[in-house]
Formats: structure tokens, C-alpha cells, sequence
């Protein structure tokens, strides 16, 4: 899976570009800054240090082959000088501790840099070598990358997203989030910065007066044009509810700015509330996110594979499945 950015230019990317990126693929990011030519390796939670108009080629790393660790950020050493992006993977490299791009870096060591190409291109994944002696880089299958606003993509899943905070029958779980939302990207839960009078009357209402109220607890996602179409339409935007960027702490402690639905025409009661609560609905068949290989983990903090083997991301100290590589939401001691 994975995604590789290339920003060689002063422009700024979209705060939802590189949400999206660290959100979909969460298991680590490698920085190759093309004003120094030094390499930085960080958790994917710290996508906002790509917020700058510093050059740079940068891979967000979502795990298929290979366990979580920040020795399996991208980029690889190829030898002294050279470095290795890989976006895709190569069937029959790698292991269950080594990823296939670093054993592509070791074929590469192996053989003569004019032939790196023809090995390559041979497969269909998406590359960038460089090197830090000589301040160059280079792309392979070029046709298959994407450019927005002059910045070069390994693929187009992070672009054109949008975030939107629910409070409603939107909120992961709840009735209309089965109906919206499930091929939506869920950022995580979060909180509004600021006061808002959130009025429950059968449905919520949240009131556009700022300082005024509770701190309302919501749900981030990221949605495609089609998604946001649908819950504009279901809100009824801008005619009946109406949306607007806000400032909301998420569970992280970033400050996002998503937007939300407000509704005016309801009369502030001065009964105001942080949370609407509705009878959650779980549906064991879900599959969180947008990857056709990204299983379901069920109550007791297991996947759904025969025989899990767990394992601690040394990279965030998490637990995961050392098989399909999903984190494992259980407080079971490894």
C-alpha cells in the first residue's frame, strides 16, 4: 500500500492531503528533505512537519510485508550514497520481519545502476531513488504517478478528501453512519475547541454561537466528493443544517479543522449537552477503511485470522498481528 510524496516546489499541501496519508497509512513516515539531502524517519502521527515549504520526497508506510518497526521505514539503503522509495508490493520478497522494498535495495546493491530501471519496471509498483552524494533523484513508472498542484503522487487515494466532524446519527456506529459512512476514512474521535450549544430535541442541533454551551464530542472523517454530496443532502445543507470549518482537539491533542454541521433555526433552550447518544449498532462484517486486506477486529482485541500472532510495533508501542499486520486493540501482555 503505502504512498510516496514528492514535493520539490515551495507549495503547501492541503492539511486533508496529509491527514489522509498518515490516516491510511499509519505504520510510519521516511523524509528525504531535498534542501539538505538528509533523511528523517517519524511516526506517521507527525504528518504535520510536512506542512512546509521545504522540498522533499516523503513515504507514508502502510504494512504489507514486514513487521512495524521504524527500521522498515522507508527509505532503504541501496549502498553508500543511494537511497530506495518503494510504493506497491513485490510478491515473493520480503518476509515476516524484512520488507520486499529492502530486499529490492539489496538486488539493486547487486547489480549495475543502468539496469535499475529494466528491474524496476518490471513490476508495477511506484519508485524513487536517490542520491545523496550527487543531490539527485528519480522516478520509475512514471505514468502510473499522479500530479496535483505541480506535487507528485504514488497514488491518488489521499487526494481530493474532505473532512467533516459528525455529533448526530452520523457518529461511527450509529444508525446513519451504517447508511453514509462506512467507505468513509474514520480520523478518530475529537472534540470542538471551543463552546457550542449542542440542543437535543429527538435529533441534535448544534447552534453556531461560539463560546457558548459545551465542549461537544464528534467523530472525524475523511470523505470523497460523492460521500460529502450524500451528507449534504442528508443535513440538507445549506438550506436546513449548514456546514463551516471549526477548531476541534482531537484525541492526539492536534487541532483539526474539519467542518461541521450547524443548525440555527432551533431555539437555544439553554439546556446544552456535550454528546448525543444513540444505541450503538456494531457490525461484525464492517471493514474499517478502504483496503480490500484490512480485517475486522472483534471485541476481545483479536483479528480475524485462524491463528493471530501477536506482536509490539516498537515504532508507537502498540500491539498488532504479526499476519495481515492490523493493530490489536487488546490489553493482553506480549
Amino acid at each position: 500500500m503505502c504512498i510516496i510524496i514528492v514535493k520539490d516546489n515551495n507549495k503547501l499541501i492541503s492539511n486533508d492531503t496529509l491527514i489522509a496519508s498518515a490516516t491510511i497509512n499509519q505504520h510510519g513516515l521516511g523524509v528525504l528533505w531535498l534542501d539538505s539531502y538528509k533523511v528523517t524517519y517519524h511516526d506517521s502521527k507527525d504528518y504535520m512537519l510536512l506542512k512546509t515549504k521545504r522540498p522533499y520526497i516523503a513515504h507514508f508506510r502502510y504494512a504489507t510485508v514486514g513487521k512495524i518497526s521504524v527500521e522498515n521505514c522507508h527509505p532503504f539503503k541501496i549502498n553508500d550514497d543511494e537511497i530506495l522509495f518503494q510504493n506497491g508490493t513485490v510478491h515473493n520478497l520480503g518476509n515476516k520481519d524484512k520488507t520486499d522494498t529492502q530486499h529490492m535495495a539489496e538486488i539493486l546493491k547487486d547489480i549495475p545502476k543502468d539496469r535499475w530501471c529494466e528491474v524496476l519496471e518490471m513490476t508495477d509498483c511506484r519508485y524513487v531513488t536517490a542520491n545523496l552524494k550527487e543531490r539527485t533523484y528519480e522516478l520509475y513508472n512514471e505514468m502510473d504517478w499522479v500530479t496535483n498542484n505541480d506535487i507528485l503522487y504514488s497514488k491518488n487515494n489521499v487526494l481530493n478528501l474532505t473532512m467533516i466532524a459528525v455529533y448526530g446519527t452520523l457518529k461511527y456506529g450509529y444508525s446513519n453512519f451504517h447508511n453514509y459512512l462506512t467507505q468513509a476514512k474514520y480520523v478518530g474521535p475529537g472534540e470542538t475547541l471551543n463552546k457550542y450549544p449542542l440542543i437535543i430535541n429527538g435529533l441534535p442541533y448544534l447552534l453556531n454561537k461560539k463560546g457558548t454551551g459545551e465542549y461537544v464530542e464528534v467523530d472525524m472523517f475523511l470523505v470523497n466528493s460523492e460521500q460529502l454530496k450524500n451528507v449534504d443532502s442528508l443535513e440538507g445543507h445549506p438550506t436546513w443544517y449548514y456546514r463551516k470549518k471549526i477548531s476541534i482537539l482531537s484525541e492526539n491533542g492536534d487541532v483539526m479543522r474539519p467542518y461541521i454541521y450547524f443548525n440555527d433555526t432551533v431555539e437555544d433552550n439553554g439546556m446544552h449537552h456535550c454528546k448525543y447518544t444513540q444505541e450503538y449498532t456494531d457490525h461484525d462484517t464492517y471493514l474499517h477503511g478502504w483496503e480490500d486486506d484490512e480485517l475486522c477486529f472483534e471485541e476481545n482485541g483479536g483479528c480475524n485470522c485462524a491463528n493471530p500472532e501477536v506482536k509490539e510495533d516498537q515504532y508507537i508501542g502498540e500491539l498488532y498481528c504479526d499476519i495481515c499486520y492490523q493493530t490489536v486493540h487488546t490489553h493482553t501482555t506480549i
